[in-house]
């Protein structure tokens, strides 16, 4: 029997909305009246899609806006200009602010049992730079850059091969085009909606001329590479067709803002995208705002800086220690903070690196028994109320209660203070010989000393630690801290030299079962308890290694079945069997979930939430929310 759920969007009210845009007498932005009194832009009417997505802002509980304005927001380095890519959340397929499926850049779609996915395109849409975004758009990037190995040397995407084969592609008409799997591939439209979205498409038009075979002047190829320090044609195509981190500022784009600033620079700014798909149900065209200025800072003195006044929009950076003096700044400056719950499965976690190079560490590690005591051992009420005023609550790193899959046992799973199991559980390993200091000695005779290492970007981080270390003193272990910068501690982590670090929980803390399961399962290389085993499946098995751990080799196993079904009741079962095995191995040692989380902005910006959550994926930070329908509003 086959599945088949159509998804439509922009379809309803289309045909109304020229007749709208000819009612409307502000209905062309400020910002681009030269270039439309020059004739250098098109009127609206010839701008957008002929069904372009309309959003109604009054259905969503939202206000429609007035066009105008800058946001100032600040990063912390120049590749941070990515989270302009978060926040827009222009998408093939996104999610809404529920979670489900909607097309987006996409007039509809359909998915026949997760195998057979048709998409349909908005007839009239067009790139920024005002040429036809079509079909033919997709037909490049799948024969000329995936299936091109120099450009895709590994194959292309795992989420494009999940049981090893790509699917077959297929350009039904200018506006149609077909994605099919001989089997499930349910990883599919979560990847195409996630935070870094898969790509599977681009500009055509202006990437053939960086493509040897469709660029026929050798010596202006050689030109672009050397103008762009790079000595391959295919690592010049690479960096000019960039996405994700939008550094090519001539590259078109599909989202509300587009850069106008080539690195290297100190000040970033995104522009309004004049031929942009999405527009209200006044007919006027999103984004509402002009501008988004980016300024690079250094990440210790975001908050200091956004506490000061020189920010209209702030979330990343800042962090909940940061909440009462970001609070004081509304007496000072015209801002709101706003608190939003953070949709991790856990702020603060702790996790082990059962690949690191010490191979006493290595071993103790994989026993159960060490991180189930390690876990009993933390105090996380204290830690809840001195690190967050007890707003937080306890937790396995695990899904919240937000999520249709959360069972409060995953939650309860060795989190209960108890120094004395925690001590027996230690004695049960063999570590029963202790030094003057009564710090456990390991069966080399070497102390019981566990680095935890921090990538330095919040003190809170460190400021935990500190009570860790005590909780961990009383049963007999040595907590040290040392902190670097955070490419310096992924690299360290990847080596083995990290035994333990200090970083988040799982990103997507609110999943459905139609979403993938691969946050529980060794899948990647930056995942900090078993980057080995992450790597080795990241690359197919062509780096890293196999996990050697029964339980961490069954949640490979299992995500593997998740993959091969296209039932919804049996992905739901292998996602409990995942959460069970995840949390009762303490995979990841989970302190307090549902935190909050400061936003900050300007006083008079419009349609921002004042509760939400705020995770990386699924919600794409505040990207779900629309940031093209914030706007200001006068006083």
């Amino acid at each position: 029997m086959v599945t088949r759920r159509t998804f439509l969007g922009g379809l309803v009210g289309a045909a109304i909305a020229p007749a709208v845009l000819r009612a409307e007498p502000a209905g062309e932005p400020e910002f681009l009246k030269e270039r439309l009194a020059s004739g250098s832009l098109p009127p609206m009417a010839e701008r957008i899609p002929a069904r372009p997505r309309i959003v109604n802002l009054k259905e969503m509980g939202l206000a429609p806006g007035s066009y105008g304005g800058t946001v100032r927001t600040i990063i912390g380095s120049q590749r941070d200009i990515r989270f302009m890519t978060i926040y827009g959340y222009a998408r093939l397929i996104g999610y809404n602010k529920h979670l489900q499926f909607q097309p987006d850049i996409l007039a509809d779609f359909q998915s026949e049992d997760d195998t057979i996915f048709t998409f349909t395109l908005r007839e009239g849409h067009k790139w920024s730079d005002g040429e036809p975004f079509t079909a033919d758009d997709f037909r490049y990037w799948w024969e000329d850059v995936i299936l091109n190995d120099k450009l895709t040397p590994g194959g292309g995407a795992l989420e494009l091969r999940p049981h090893g084969s790509l699917p077959r592609f297929e350009v039904l008409n200018p506006l149609t085009v077909r994605y099919t799997w001989e089997k499930p591939n349910p990883m599919f439209l979560p990847t195409l909606a996630g935070p870094i979205p898969l790509v599977i498409v681009g500009p055509a038009h202006y990437l053939k001329q960086f493509h040897k075979k469709f660029q026929p002047d050798q010596a202006k190829m050689e030109q672009m590479m050397q103008t762009n320090r790079v000595k391959k044609w295919q690592d010049l195509h690479i960096k000019m067709a960039r996405s994700y981190r939008p550094e090519n500022p001539n590259l078109p784009t599909l989202d509300p803002w587009r850069n106008t600033t080539a690195l290297p620079a100190e000040q970033f700014v995104f522009e309004r995208n004049p031929f942009f798909h999405r527009v209200d149900e006044t007919g006027r065209q999103l984004p509402y705002l002009d501008r988004f200025i980016l300024n690079v800072s250094s990440s210790s003195i975001i908050a200091a800086k956004a506490g000061a006044g020189e920010a209209d929009l702030q979330a990343t950076g800042i962090d909940f220690n940061d909440y009462t003096f970001l609070k004081e700044a509304e007496k000072r400056f015209p801002v709101k903070v706003n608190l939003w719950k953070v949709a991790r499965g856990s702020r603060i976690t702790l996790l082990p690196n059962l690949n690191c190079a010490d191979e006493v560490w290595r071993g103790l590690f994989r026993d159960v028994r060490l991180r189930r005591a390690l876990s009993l051992a933390i105090d996380r009420h204290e830690i809840n109320m001195v690190a967050f005023y007890g707003l937080g609550t306890p937790s396995a790193d695990t899904v919240l209660p937000d999520s249709p899959l959360f069972k409060q046992e995953y939650a309860d799973a060795f989190v209960k203070f108890d120094a004395d199991e925690a001590n027996r559980l230690l004695d049960e390993i063999g570590l029963t010989k202790r030094g003057d200091d009564g710090i456990r000695l390991l069966p080399d005779g070497r102390r019981a000393e566990i680095t935890v290492e921090t990538a330095g970007e919040s003190n809170l981080d460190t400021d935990v630690l500190e009570l860790v270390h005590d909780h961990w003193a009383n049963i007999g272990l040595a907590l040290y801290t040392r902190t670097s910068q955070r490419d310096v501690f992924r690299n360290r982590a990847m080596s083995g030299s990290i035994m333990m670090s200090i970083w988040y929980g799982l990103d997507n803390g609110v999943p459905t079962a139609d979403m993938s399961p691969s946050g529980l399962a060794p899948t990647l290389d930056d995942q900090l308890q078993w980057p080995l085993w992450g790597m080795h499946y990241l690359s197919a098995g062509q780096e890293g290694a196999a996990p050697d751990l029964p339980e961490a080799a069954e949640l490979v196993d299992l995500l593997g079945q998740w993959g091969s079904t296209a039932k919804f009741e049996e992905r739901q079962v292998i996602w409990h069997k995942m959460l069970s095995l995840y949390t009762q191995q303490v995979f990841s040692i989970g302190l307090i979930n549902s935190t909050l989380q400061p936003v900050l902005c300007a006083a008079k910006l419009q349609n921002l939430p004042e509760k939400a959550l705020y995770g990386f994926d699924p919600t794409s930070y505040l990207g779900i929310y629309m940031p093209d329908a914030f706007w200001y509003k006068e006083a």
